[in-house]
């Protein structure tokens, strides 16, 4: 068993640690928040007062942080943790972040002889707390064969997708695709309701047709059709709309950089952003629902 030390247990990261506890491993957690530590505490496992005593002994480390910048700062900023880590070490980066700041983070962290790969993941939080997530990984084939067994631990599908930094291109090609089909199944939807069908009924029929995909077989968007996901939960809970937003902006900037046409992903964006500006941020991103609904035009 390894020593892990685990950085960042909101939503996902929280489950993610608990399931790596679960499987035997020591994990050393940190978090601003003291409330997520003590949940964690309370199943196992330790922590310590500052970044670098948790590191202390670890032979991989696990982020899970809001933005690029957190990402860097913990590792290559003012006290960053590449100055403690010893060589050799793993760095395993599941935040979901710009990939130029992944490839950055992992040269700086190659002058001191540390491992990075990239692993941002998808499933939500269900996925995280079943450990069924899927992971997209950037890094040598090296580095991922020694960080698989650890991702198969909070994972089952578990994709190595090139060099650092192809895991996040992955993951936000992946979200883009996702919200796009959250978009068109929420109005395709709608336009049923509107003309007198049953949603339960017209849900089951795209489902076993042409129109059928994710969102509308597993992450229903029209509350009453289906059973626990969130819009039967007034939309709490699962993949909130502001981080939806988010990596729709890490898809639009990847498409500037690379002059790749997304007419589709950067209309779908406006209509998230309008949507956060409306104050549902914080609900589930099929709450884009709503917008959509005879009942809330």
């Amino acid at each position: 068993m390894a020593n892990i030390a685990f950085f960042g247990l909101g939503n996902m990261g929280g489950p993610m640690a608990a399931n790596l506890i679960q499987a035997g491993h020591h994990v050393c957690v940190f978090d601003l928040f003291p409330a997520a530590v003590e949940k964690l505490v309370t199943l196992g496992a330790t922590t310590a007062e500052t970044p670098t005593l948790v590191v202390k002994d670890a032979d991989v480390v696990i982020s899970m942080l809001p933005a690029g910048k957190h990402v860097y700062d913990l590792y290559l900023g003012n006290n960053g943790l590449a100055e403690v880590l010893t060589a050799e070490t793993l760095v395993i980066d599941s935040s979901t972040i710009d990939s130029a700041t992944a490839i950055k983070t992992a040269e700086g962290l190659k002058a001191h002889n540390i491992h990075f790969i990239d692993a941002p993941v998808s499933g939500g939080v269900a996925g995280a707390t079943a450990g069924t997530l899927s992971f997209m990984v950037g890094g040598s084939e090296q580095n991922f064969a020694v960080a698989k067994p650890f991702l198969d631990v909070m994972g089952k599908n578990i994709f190595h997708a090139g060099e650092v930094g192809a895991g996040q291109v992955a993951k936000v090609c992946n979200n883009m695709l996702l919200s796009i089909l959250m978009v068109g199944t929420s109005e395709a939807i709608q336009l049923g309701i509107d003309n007198g069908l049953d949603p339960k009924v017209l849900s089951e029929i795209m489902s076993n047709s042409s129109g059928s995909n994710w969102t509308l077989e597993v992450y229903n968007p029209c509350p009453g059709v289906s059973e626990g996901v969130p819009s039967s939960n007034d939309y709490k809970g699962g993949f909130m709309t502001d981080l939806m937003a988010k990596d729709l902006g890490l898809a639009m900037d990847t498409a500037v950089q690379s002059n790749s046409s997304t007419p589709l992903g950067a209309l779908t964006r406006n209509l998230y952003a309008l949507h956060q500006k409306a104050g549902n941020g914080k609900k589930d991103f099929s709450s884009i629902f709503q917008q959509f609904s005879a009942n809330d035009a």
